[in-house]
């Protein structure tokens, strides 16, 4: 069995982004790395990162295997089955009652509102139910295990975000070790708390499609919606807890090739706009952060060494990966693979299913991919994320200090 080659500092932060449906790929990326792993002999069960941080999805992510953190190969072998095998209606009420009860009431709302904002019980809180992800966290996700894998040093800390519609503040959530302090910047602060099942819920609150939750700040009642608003800085949190390696795992190309796409001219229906909106909140924050660690990295690189030590900017070990392909193309390909009352409600604001290239915008892939918690789009996400890691693997084991498969023996 072979060990991995040392580094300066052992502390490896995750930090996985929001998507919806999007996240499948990065549990494929997470396999990948662990396929490599193996071929590079190298042992253990316990996670090979201390600092685990998630929004939105990746905040699920993040907590299922923060929660088994000592068997990490287990945590993700789990992790990875329910993305294999997953439904609609693992996450929210697909069937036709359900999808009237929310999403047929709240649709109306935009057309005869008016009429029924009198009556307080006719106001849908969101277009879609997500009970059932609610039962399958409680089910699935031992969150209760964090506080006591903190203690034994397993974890370093565990953190998801969340955003305040009471006083517009973008919350990280963190349970770490006793001498980790809170931070707090310009719209943004981090706070010490339990994480409980509502702090993912809150987490995942796709605007719009997943009710709010209520949480306690300062003693207060505030609601929360998905941590990806506001987040201007995606990769922050991971560092504020001690990491200064990240692998960071994207839910979207970070950079669209410069190949334009097919314009057809057509006005954009309301599932371009909403995707073109969501696609705002979950991908951009996280290129723009990248970028910025990146020219921090080149500046402090171009410092002479006695200036660089009286600087409070140290250099970030920074691995990127993110899809290869566009991810709203992919779900463009499988939108009738949605459950039938799910697919009528999303057909009436331009939602449909289209074969070919650079057509996922026009036929409201984007919007699609975020809902389309089905294997058949999940599966083909696994599979790109465990592709992506194999093509940069000797990028992943230099990243990790790994020997190479030849040298490991």
């Amino acid at each position: 069995m072979a060990e991995a080659l040392p580094r300066r500092d052992r502390c490896i932060g995750l930090v996985l982004t929001g998507g919806g449906a999007r996240a499948a790929y990065q549990v494929g990326v997470l396999r990948g790395i662990e396929r490599l792993r193996g071929e590079c002999r190298i042992g253990g069960a316990a996670s090979p990162f201390k600092v685990l941080t998630g929004t939105s999805a990746g905040a699920i992510n993040a907590a299922a295997l923060a929660s088994e953190a000592d068997d990490y190969p287990r945590a993700l072998r789990r992790l990875h089955r329910i993305w294999h095998d997953f439904q609609a209606s693992d996450v929210y009420r697909a069937d036709a009652f359900g999808v009237v009860r929310s999403g047929a009431r709240w649709l109306t709302m935009f057309t005869i509102g008016w009429a029924l904002a009198r009556w307080r019980r006719a106001k849908p809180k969101s277009l879609l139910d997500n009970s059932p992800l609610a039962e399958l966290l409680a089910e699935r996700v031992a969150l209760e295990r964090i506080p006591g894998l903190v203690a034994s040093g397993v974890l370093r800390a565990f953190a998801v975000t969340a955003s305040s519609y009471t006083s517009g503040t973008h919350v990280t959530f963190f349970d770490a070790v006793p001498q980790q302090s809170p931070w707090a910047r310009s719209q943004r602060i981090a706070v010490r708390s339990r994480i409980t099942t509502t702090h993912l819920l809150a987490s995942s609150a796709i605007p719009f499609v997943f009710p709010s939750q209520c949480l306690e700040l300062d003693g207060q009642r505030h609601w929360f919606g998905d941590g990806a608003m506001r987040q201007t800085a995606p990769i922050s949190p991971a560092i504020h807890l001690g990491a200064d390696r990240l692998l960071v795992v994207g839910a979207g190309r970070l950079h669209e090739p410069s190949i334009p796409r097919r314009a057809n001219g057509d006005y954009p229906s309301l599932a371009q706009i909403g995707g073109h909106a969501l696609s705002n909140i979950f991908l951009d924050a996280l290129a723009v952060d990248v970028e910025r660690a990146q020219r921090i990295n080149a500046t402090l690189a171009l410092l002479p060494a006695e200036l660089r030590a009286q600087s409070s900017l140290r250099p970030l070990e920074l691995l990127v990966i993110a899809p290869s392909q566009r991810i709203d193309d992919i779900a463009a390909r499988h939108i009738d693979a949605l459950p039938r009352a799910v697919r009528t409600m999303l057909g009436a604001v331009g939602v449909r299913q289209r074969i070919g290239s650079g057509e996922g915008t026009a036929g409201g892939g984007v919007l699609a991919s975020y809902l389309l918690f089905e294997s058949e789009f999940t599966r083909e996400l696994l599979a790109l994320g465990e592709a992506d890691v194999m093509a940069r693997a000797d990028e992943v084991r230099a990243f990790f200090g790994w020997p190479s498969p030849l040298t490991s023996a």
